[in-house]
């Protein structure tokens, strides 16, 4: 049925259906005049419109929606548009904006994440009953009441009131799921000015924030770990957790857990707990690492998978834990623990006590340990041994050249024997007949001899050369047993005397090495094994030697067997090594020194012995190689054992591996079986050193006159040693790629020195003539010796490059005889750790200049020296570096200087005898010779004529010839210019000749003129 209001059908109609109610009726007088003023009657009429029952039939239907709005009873509805229409035409004026706007009371909202548009349920519309008054009935605005709230309402339609909500900015879940707030509509007043607008009525809003599944499921930790035992299966390992940061359930749960590495014996549930699906074997494998990931409700995996680290623990095995295999030791750290954090794992044994052995391996190391590979005579004077100690096995020179046909290991300077070596010591090294006082001192290594019945291995021996085979002293090694003959000569009574010393000891034939020292005291003998005193076990009496004329030859390695054989040869040859063997007559060497000789610089260490544990008792052996510690309690054990230490005080130690061992027992309460500790076998590696560079420099050419020579000449005044190491560079923000390229740093270093030689180069020394001296006071309070050859000057012991450089400077060179010697060359190279580094080979030039050339270099010196000449000189700065550098100039520098003086002495004569024969006065010739040898000298170097003291009478008669001319020139009151010019080239003839003479002279002796620049003030 179709519904008609006033002739329209509001169905069908285009216009809203709300408004349709409402449809417009022509203004009555009345309702104009009601409009300008009082309503009227119509006020009470209105509102019993309003409450009629045709209004209460529309209210239901409008809220439900408009578009199946439809009046259950048209004729209510009839009744109730006559009612309104009755009450415009009641109205005595029409009345402007009479209505509010009318909007719901509430409205539900949805907002997606990240998007602006809000979708209300019902939708935004506002009503006004003033419709469709202009203005008055429009909706202009509407109007959110609340705190900063990211909406706002916008007008779609002012007619229709219909509005929209949408979002000022993006709105996200993770910072607040919902909001209220009021809103209101607002119409457009009484005209275009907006006067006397109307509010609707406060309506809330609440809208919910739906989320997005933006975020993706993080885990909590970045690893996980855990341990389990071996041969178990686990409900539970370890559980992981992700979270969400969605808001939402949905999208914010964490759905399930998945293992990503495949084969491997482990299972995830949903809840992140791990557990293994098989038996774990520790022998198989120690550790795994999976991957782990994690999904959310949205099915969104983790951008990040997690590690999951599952160590397997054996099985409880009693035994050390948490040791490292292998300890990195760098030169100069110093003590550096072994193992910081040990433990010991009994697995709850009753213990009762603990007795741990620590053993640190060096027997391949150098002689036994890193020990200083200084000389023996440079160690000897370390350690404040007495002086005289011969080296019978130095190293190879052109001094000491009976040891060039040995094997030899140049780092340490060991001798190496295999049976068929010896070496003769020549005659003169050692005294032929020691005194009852001396000493041998040697470094051995030495295996069990083959043979049942093994031969003498002789180390030292002195025996007849010749005719007879007679040992007057000997050293050697018979069946692992050390001995020492002394056969006495026959100088007293003809009684038996101790002849023979026997030392039985396992060492000897251990094949490691061992430092010996025999002290003689005749008759008591005595050796000294590494430190420790041993007394002979079996002492034999002999005959004194009969006294011959038969020479000796005293040998090393074997025995010379001068008799008794068809051709004096070597016997009895040592099989083992030998290394700094000396013997010191008159002398025997203390307790203390044996000591220092035989010291190790390295061993083991504990750090802060104070702090050790109550109950703790630990021993170290004389070098320090081997701990015992034992104790009570497994705690204190544990912190004693994390002290032991590995130290090396050399400066440079020798790089290599060393080797440890701990080894424990354990006692138990009232058990017989008890828990077994396995043995730890780990290993120190000692890094190389950074190697020095030793660097000699300062004046390497001077020349004086002879007389200094014979008083004496310092050699190196201003000599300086340098060490420097090459170290790189590591900058804070430099990459891996980058490390290639590190910049190299020179570093300055200080380090000892043992040995400087000062050689001569060409013919050695002529003791006669020439020799170099050292006052000896300049060797005391320092660890230095030295020794003065026809070859050279050596300064050798264990000390400071500052004190060598002290020795050095006082090094004199004199030469008494110095007619026949011009010059002389020398070579200044010294030495770190016997050889191992050595440095740049510093070379020095002499030169002797004779009595002519000294006074010559004296008028020069005295000459430069004179301040009013030095005024008028300017110097550029390259010449006056140039001279500097130049310390002494060459013959040909010279003799160009002669040159130069020579012509500039020709041409200003020329000059005078042209400028003189015009001259008529003798008085204006004399005050014309003034003016005009007094030339501009300010542009000028300095030059000297060499001839000028050489020459002297040659010069002398120069000037009584200069004089003679002038005398008549004077006399001439007038002469031609031809005549002049005649008299001119006549003089230039003669100079010509006086200067050839000169030349001839000159080149006879001009390699003697050199130049002493030492005292030139530059």
């Amino acid at each position: 049925m179709s519904s008609f209001v006033g002739g329209r059908d509001i169905r069908s109609s285009g216009a809203s259906p709300v408004r349709s109610l409402l449809p417009p009726l022509p203004a009555t007088r009345g309702e104009a005049q009601a409009g300008a003023g009082s309503p009227g009657l119509a006020v009470p009429q209105r509102r019993r419109c309003r409450a009629s029952r045709a209004r209460r039939l529309l209210t239901p239907p409008v809220r439900k929606g408009y578009q199946n709005w439809e009046p259950k009873s048209f004729r209510a509805f009839k009744a109730y548009f006559n009612c309104e229409q009755s009450v415009r035409h009641l109205k005595n004026t029409p009345e402007v904006n009479k209505h509010k706007p009318w909007i719901e009371t509430s409205y539900h909202g949805i907002i997606t994440e990240n998007n602006d548009t809000v979708i209300l349920d019902p939708p935004l519309v506002a009503l006004d009953k003033d419709a469709p008054v202009p203005f008055a009935g429009e909706i202009c605005a509407f109007k959110i009441h609340g705190q900063e709230m990211p909406f706002e309402a916008v007008v779609l339609n002012k007619t229709s009131g219909e509005g929209r909500l949408r979002a000022k900015r993006p709105i996200d879940c993770e910072l607040q799921k919902e909001y209220t707030f009021i809103i209101q509509a607002y119409d457009c007043g009484s005209g275009p000015g907006g006067t006397n607008w109307k509010k609707s009525h406060k309506a809330v809003v609440h809208i919910q924030v739906k989320d997005v599944n933006e975020f993706s499921p993080a885990f909590k930790e970045s690893v996980y770990k855990a341990t389990v035992t071996e041969g178990k299966i686990y409900d539970s390992i370890l559980q992981v957790e992700a979270i969400d940061e969605d808001c939402s359930p949905q999208y914010s749960q964490i759905c399930n857990y998945e293992i990503v590495t495949t084969d491997v014996p482990f299972a995830i549930d949903r809840n992140g707990n791990i557990r293994n699906t098989e038996k774990l074997n520790y022998d198989k494998q120690h550790q795994y690492e999976i991957m782990v990931t994690a999904f959310d409700c949205g099915q969104k995996h983790a951008t990040e998978d997690v590690l999951v680290r599952v160590n397997v623990k054996p099985v409880c095995k009693p035994g050390w834990q948490d040791w490292s295999k292998r300890i990195e030791y760098k030169p100069g750290s110093g003590s550096m623990p072994l193992f910081p954090s040990i433990h010991l794992e009994t697995c709850d044994g009753p213990v009762s006590s603990i007795h741990t052995t620590i053993e640190l391996q060096t027997n391949y190391i150098g002689k036994g340990c890193d020990r200083e590979t200084y000389s023996e005579k440079s160690l000897q004077k370390l350690c404040g041994a007495s002086s005289g100690a011969i080296d019978l096995l130095p190293s190879p020179s052109a001094t000491t050249n009976w040891t060039a046909g040995l094997l030899m290991d140049n780092n340490d300077m060991i001798f190496k024997f295999d049976g068929k070596q010896g070496a003769k010591i020549p005659d003169g090294i050692v005294p032929k007949n020691l005194t009852d006082q001396f000493t041998i001192t040697l470094w051995m290594k030495h295996g069990p001899s083959p043979g049942l019945r093994a031969e003498k291995e002789t180390i030292l021996c002195n025996s007849d050369k010749t005719e007879m085979n007679r040992h007057h002293y000997a050293l050697y090694v018979h069946n692992c047993r050390l001995v020492f003959l002394l056969r006495k000569d026959f100088d007293q009574a003809d009684t038996f005397r101790p002849a023979e010393f026997h030392w039985k000891l396992d060492q000897i034939c251990d094949k490691e090495w061992h430092y010996y020292v025999v002290n003689v005291e005749f008759p008591v003998v005595t050796l000294y094994m590494d430190g420790t005193t041993y007394e002979p076990y079996l002492v034999t009496n002999d005959w004194p030697i009969h006294p011959s004329h038969i020479a000796m030859q005293l040998t090393v390695g074997a025995c010379w067997q001068g008799g008794e054989v068809t051709k004096p040869r070597f016997a009895q040859y040592f099989h083992g090594s030998l290394a700094s063997l000396t013997i010191r007559p008159g002398k025997i060497e203390s307790q203390k020194v044996i000591s220092c000789l035989q010291a190790c610089k390295e061993g083991l260490d504990i750090n802060s012995l104070e702090s050790l544990g109550q109950g703790i008792k630990y021993h170290f052996n004389p070098s320090q190689s081997v701990l015992v510690m034992e104790g009570d309690d497994i705690e204190n054990i544990n912190q004693a054992l994390r002290k032991v230490s590995y130290i090396n005080s050399r400066q440079f130690p020798t790089a290599g591996v060393r080797r440890l061992k701990v080894s424990s027992k354990v006692q138990c309460f009232g058990e017989d079986v008890c828990i077994s500790i396995p043995d730890i076998d780990a290993y120190v590696m000692v890094f190389q050193a950074n190697e020095p560079k030793i660097t000699i420099s300062g004046m390497d050419h001077f020349a004086r006159p002879a007389a200094q020579f014979e008083r004496g000449v310092i050699l190196l005044p201003d000599i300086r040693i340098v060490s420097t190491v090459t170290k790189m560079e590591h900058p804070v923000d430099s990459k891996e790629h980058d490390r290639g390229n590190k910049p190299a740093v020179l570093e300055e270093m200080l380090h000892n020195l043992d040995f400087c030689d000062i050689l001569v180069i060409g013919a050695e020394l002529d003791p006669e003539q020439e020799c170099l001296e050292l006052d000896h006071v300049e060797l005391q309070g320092k660890h230095l010796d030295a020794t003065n050859s026809t070859a050279g000057y050596s300064i050798y012991g264990v000390d400071s490059m500052h004190s060598y450089e002290q020795v050095l400077r006082q090094i004199r060179y004199r030469n008494w005889y110095t007619s026949a010697t011009f010059d002389r060359k020398f070579r200044v190279k010294c030495s770190e750790l016997n050889g191992r580094y050595t440095s740049n080979e510093f070379n020095l030039e002499v030169n002797i200049l004779h009595s002519s050339n000294s006074d010559f270099m004296d008028h020069v010196n005295h000459m430069i020296v004179q301040p009013q000449f030095l005024q008028s000189v300017h110097h550029p700065e390259g010449s006056i570096s140039a001279v500097h550098n130049s310390v002494v100039p060459s013959v040909a520098t010279i003799v160009i200087i002669i040159c130069v003086s020579i012509l500039i002495f020709i041409i200003t004569l020329g000059v005078y005898r042209i400028r003189t024969a015009h001259r008529h006065s003798s008085g204006d010739n004399e005050g014309s010779k003034e003016n005009e040898m007094d030339w501009d000298d300010s542009a000028l170097t300095i030059t000297v004529n060499p001839m000028e003291k050489y020459e002297k009478p040659h010069q002398a008669e120069e000037e009584s010839e200069e004089e003679d001319l002038e005398d008549e020139e004077e006399d001439t009151t007038s002469a031609e210019s031809d005549e002049s010019e005649e008299e001119e080239e006549e003089e230039e003839e003669e100079e010509e000749v006086m200067v050839q003479k000169g030349d001839k002279q000159n080149a006879t002796r001009q390699e003697q003129l050199e130049w002493d620049d030492s005292t030139l003030p530059y």
